[in-house]
């Protein structure tokens, strides 16, 4: 009312205070007077022969309160510039991408001593074959069979995530699971210098050992191809634990973007396609140069600790900013 009153240099201490147009009328004395005046103003406005100074005034306040509300919504959600990381420094936050996100995740989770160790008992025992073909093709089904598992498994997640929505309590315990993961991967870089699994036991190995060997030299290759895929899908299945959350987490990210279906399977596959690397450079070495190699413990510790600064980043950002972590 003092806006409209300052707008038509009249005094407002009076009510009721009618504005219509450009006019203003203060009290009520009767029809014949005040009711008269009313109506003239209304005439003068619906004829276009009048100012609506009242229309202006709101829409200059509505205006006004769109442009606070947008200044404050970028204002809260926008990704600075730059970010200073742990052991890595300043880094500009526009140069990250989801395709790159999704290459350091894989990369790291490919890198656990816990995705390698089967696939370098089954290159041990194939080396010892003559047969080139049944080498390749044993060795390759496991690779698939154990990528196969990873994508299920993602996709499935992946699923439940899109399908509760952005339930904010389902975001906040996977932003917890991130940072335990972080946690417990920064542990095993200061409290174990062998860097090796600690979800399987020797126990569990030895038997996991004595089925690959019956089943890789089976006289049926048809019994040994099965075989390799069923243990491939039991072995990843347990392996995944060892993965301290990275693939949830994944999921996570995917899932707060505004992705095309396609794009959201396509990064799994990239994700999938970078943690396997590491197995295929191994185990297409092993098969053309008949020797078996494998990661060093220097590059798995490393990736214990990379791993963990970055899980427990993310897990920050999915329970404070979950916005810097959505693309697309």
């Amino acid at each position: 009312m003092i806006e409209f009153g300052e707008k038509l240099n009249a005094n407002v201490s009076g009510v009721p205070f009618t504005v219509i147009g450009e006019h203003y009328v203060i009290g009520w004395l009767d029809e014949k007077n005040t009711g008269v005046q009313i109506e003239d103003a209304i005439k003068c406005v619906l004829n276009n022969n009048c100012r609506d100074i009242g229309s202006e005034l709101m829409g200059n306040n509505l205006m006004a309160e769109k442009q606070q509300e947008d200044k404050t919504l970028k204002t809260s959600s926008s990704i600075p510039e730059t970010m200073t990381l742990p052991l890595v420094g300043e880094i500009k936050t526009k140069n990250l991408s989801l395709p790159i996100l999704t290459i350091i995740l894989g990369a790291l989770d490919g890198f656990n001593p816990c995705a390698m160790w089967t696939l370098l008992f089954l290159i041990s025992l194939l080396l010892g074959m003559k047969d080139r073909k049944r080498m390749w093709i044993l060795g390759s089904a496991f690779i698939v069979a154990s990528a196969s598992v990873y994508f299920l498994f993602m996709a499935a997640w992946l699923n439940l995530l899109l399908f509760v929505g952005f339930i904010v309590w389902v975001r906040i315990l996977i932003g917890l699971v991130a940072m335990a993961g972080g946690g417990y991967n920064l542990k095993e870089y200061f409290t174990s210098p062998d860097a090796g699994c600690k979800v399987t036991g020797t126990e569990k190995r030895q038997k996991v050992f004595e089925k690959l060997k019956n089943i890789t030299y089976q006289k049926s290759f048809y019994l040994a191809l099965g075989g390799i895929i069923i243990l491939a899908f039991a072995v990843n299945l347990v392996e995944l634990i060892c993965s301290a959350g990275l693939p949830v987490v994944f999921t996570q990210i995917l899932a707060l973007s505004n992705l095309a279906k396609w794009q959201y399977f396509a990064y799994m596959l990239l994700y999938i396609f970078i943690f396997m690397l590491d197995d295929l450079i191994v185990f297409i070495v092993a098969m053309v140069t008949l020797k078996m190699t494998g990661i060093t413990t220097k590059y798995t510790r490393l990736s214990h600790l990379i791993g963990g600064i970055l899980m427990l980043i993310i897990g920050l950002l999915l329970i404070f900013k979950p916005e810097w972590l959505m693309f697309g």
